[in-house]
């Protein structure tokens, strides 16, 4: 997993995606790459639009998980694990877990989620206050049975409350797939992606499910909400569309490069054989040669995959980062400039072409490294990676002002908020007061991180 982290991203530290507000409390491990988040973000695009959600700027968040899941924890990200890239066959498959995900949001599932979880609470905390007054009764007069009957109903209370709420999550799952079968259908699109997701399920559930109690459940049983799918479905006029045909293509090389980067070599192998000579399979092969000390080899396969489509980014971007991770960054260089050239608003190969020019020593290149870094971290503010090797290219030149500004800034995405305020406060006094170098130090030196609610014991 630290290769594909690190390769795909370019990130040698999992990014704190959910940002500094939350980074010192809880971390997920986060996946970056350009490629792949290109891409989500054509599938949601239209999905977003169809459901109301077009100009809130909902980013898709890759977590490190192999496992099939997606979630949503706020207003403004989907979080979907890489195992739902990696399981899913086609585009419609994943542009299906993301209109779900996408239905919660725009239904204001999670603030009433919160209210459904504080009456729950309030049942709960019922039960237990008569329970109590059950008990104490029934201490008062002697009677074991009044108290034990004390003891039963907070039990049932308790039950009841979470019940409730089970309830409420069913209820609302069922509604997220009639909703996300509506953006579908706006959109275009068949819903034979997500009726394929619940099919697995279903199957997966099969035994399961003979010996699992309905209203213990927080979703749906996978067979019902595969019946209710199918339904709904079948009576869609797009049911047989199929993915565009460039997309299909664009989302075998995402998946090729997931496998590639989180399988060990021999998998890879077995999944991508030599006999399949498609430009999916030679992608992952390429990934698994590099990754398995066989660079020459896997810089012959980079060339063809280049050769083949010139204009493929990413394809660049694999050349330098094989040749980064060997540590020849000099070499480097010019395979990230390409990879920009081809893709310049993606920040993330803006961060890997920085990261080799200051990793080439050369001080030469010393300004371009400071300015691609600069350019990228405007799109890129959660980078650490990128505000250390700024860092580095500042401590270099001898300004050390700069260089503890972005040490601090890099600290601060992280959640290291006091050393952060060290190096910032640092940093200020070596700057002119009132610049804007000088105003970043100071927003990081005043401010106060969010209190953690102590949990009552």
């Amino acid at each position: 997993m630290r290769s594909f982290v690190f390769g795909m991203a370019f990130l040698a530290c999992l990014e704190m995606a959910l940002g500094p507000a939350l980074a010192q409390r809880r971390s997920v491990p986060i996946v970056r790459d350009a490629e792949t988040e290109a891409l989500l973000r054509d599938y949601a695009a239209p999905i977003l639009k169809a459901a109301g959600l077009g100009a809130q700027n909902i980013n898709v968040v890759l977590v490190a998980d192999t496992s099939f899941n997606a979630f949503v924890v706020d207003g403004r990200r989907i979080f979907m694990n890489i195992g739902v890239l990696m399981q899913a066959k086609t585009p419609n498959e994943v542009i299906g877990v993301l209109a779900h995900e996408a239905a919660h949001i725009a239904g204001g599932h999670l603030a009433r989620l919160r209210d459904a979880l504080a009456k729950a609470q309030t049942i709960a905390i019922l039960a237990t206050l008569l329970g109590a007054a059950a008990t104490g009764a029934g201490v008062a007069a002697g009677s074991g049975d009044a108290a034990r009957g004390g003891i039963g109903v907070a039990q049932g209370g308790a039950q009841a409350a979470q019940r409730t709420l089970l309830a409420y999550q069913r209820g609302e799952e069922a509604a997220a797939d009639r909703a996300a079968i509506t953006y579908l259908e706006k959109t275009g699109q068949s819903g034979m992606g997500m009726l394929e997701t619940f099919r697995q399920f279903q199957d997966q559930q099969l035994f399961s499910a003979r010996f699992a109690d309905p209203y213990a459940i927080s979703h749906p049983l996978a067979r019902d909400r595969f019946s209710q799918l199918e339904r709904l479905v079948n009576n869609s006029k797009y049911r047989d569309r199929k993915d565009p045909p460039a997309l299909q293509a664009r989302h075998d090389l995402m998946r090729a490069k997931v496998i590639g980067f989180t399988q060990h070599p021999r998998s890879v192998a077995r999944r991508y054989p030599k006999s399949d000579k498609s430009l999916a399979a030679r992608y992952a092969r390429a990934i698994a040669q590099y990754r398995n000390q066989q660079l020459r080899k896997a810089l012959r396969n980079i060339d063809r995959l280049i050769k083949e489509q010139p204009r493929n980014p990413y394809f660049w971007e694999l050349k330098g980062q094989a040749l980064i991770e060997n540590g020849r960054p000099k070499q480097a260089i010019e395979p990230y400039r390409k990879a920009v050239s081809l893709a310049p608003n993606e920040g993330l190969l803006r961060i890997a072409l920085g990261y080799a020019l200051v990793g080439s020593d050369d001080p030469r290149y010393l300004p371009e490294g400071i300015q691609q870094l600069e350019r990228a971290l405007t799109r890129e503010k959660n980078s650490g990676l990128g505000y250390r090797q700024l860092a580095i290219a500042y401590g270099r030149q001898g300004n050390v002002a700069r260089a503890d500004l972005a040490t601090a800034r890099g600290l601060f995405v992280s959640g290291e908020f006091k050393n952060a305020q060290r190096y910032a406060a640092r940093a200020q006094k070596k700057l002119n007061r009132g610049s804007p170098e000088w105003l970043q130090a100071d927003d990081i030196v005043t401010y106060k991180p969010p209190k953690t609610p102590r949990t009552r014991r």
